[in-house]
């Protein structure tokens, strides 16, 4: 991956090892956000079960100004496609999500963000998604380890329920459910969904 990305006038990092055998480089996109490209080994089946809400971080969004150059790097150079597209307003489009190339978890792009969002703004805007099967229930956790401000569950305009909370630093962390529980807004869904 990282010599395809150097065939293609990219300059990625270098390749690094952590101490669990993990292998890494960065790169940047052509907005300069910061990508990662992670290479894990196989889980050890002997470790015990977590108390984490979830485990499967399903998507991450990002603030995007140019549709059009970002999917030459995700799209045509990488081979996401679209999964959904919609907005605020049913005509609208303020949310672009692109699967992987081969997996149901995806990126979205947070469309027509003001140059001069603030860092509430834009900590709201560039969130990341953790799934869950039932959101009720991870608010019922959340609640009793003392969490008491978040918002929803709700349904959102893609059809999804799912909640919003915010880390110390502002940074939005949503909990969504895998499957839609309505039919979305604006488009829809174009790709299968992730899987518990």
């Amino acid at each position: 991956m990282r010599d395809y990305l150097v065939a293609h006038g990219f300059q990625p990092g270098p390749v690094e090892k952590d101490l669990d055998a993990t292998q890494h480089f960065r790169v940047l996109d052509p907005e300069e956000n910061h990508i990662a490209f992670v290479h894990r080994p196989p889980a050890d089946p002997e470790t015990p079960a977590s108390k984490q809400i979830s485990s499967h971080l399903i998507h991450a969004g990002f603030v995007v100004k140019d549709l059009a150059a970002e999917n030459r790097f995700y799209v045509d150079l990488l081979g996401f496609r679209l999964y959904w597209q919609g907005g605020f307003k049913d005509d609208g489009t303020d949310w672009y999500e692109l699967q992987l190339p081969e997996g149901p978890d995806w990126i979205e792009y947070m469309l027509n963000i003001p140059a001069h969002a603030d860092h509430h703004e834009l900590g709201v805007q560039n969130h990341f998604s953790f799934g869950v099967k039932d959101v009720h229930a991870a608010a019922a956790k959340l609640r009793a380890r003392k969490l008491r401000k978040f918002d929803g569950p709700e349904v959102g305009r893609d059809g999804k329920d799912s909640l919003d909370a915010y880390d110390p630093d502002g940074t939005r962390v949503e909990i969504m459910e895998f499957t839609p529980k309505q039919k979305p807004c604006c488009h829809p869904y174009t790709a299968d969904h992730p899987k518990p």
